[in-house]
């Protein structure tokens, strides 16, 4: 059991949109990833996602609405949305 320094570990990358494995809990990957500009909509069957914003904002748009996620904030997603 170790502690993730995510300000450093976000360090060590500049590519956007490519995932880094960070850990694993419970089977699943925890990730970070740069964002940069349009995200697109999808969604998973069999797991639940967490979206937390280390620096910046994040708009998630939704069906029928959409959710600005400012720094320091997170969102789960459950499974299928």
């Amino acid at each position: 059991m170790s502690k993730v320094n995510l300000a450093q570990k976000l360090a060590l990358f500049s590519e956007h949109w490519s995932p880094k494995i960070v850990g694993e809990l419970n089977g699943q990957h925890v990730k970070l990833v740069k964002f940069q500009g349009p995200f697109i909509w999808h969604h998973h069957q069999n797991e639940d996602e967490l979206f937390l914003v280390v620096r910046g904002r994040f708009r998630m748009e939704y069906r029928d609405h959409e959710v600005w996620i400012d720094e320091g904030e997170g969102r789960i997603i459950p499974r299928g949305v």
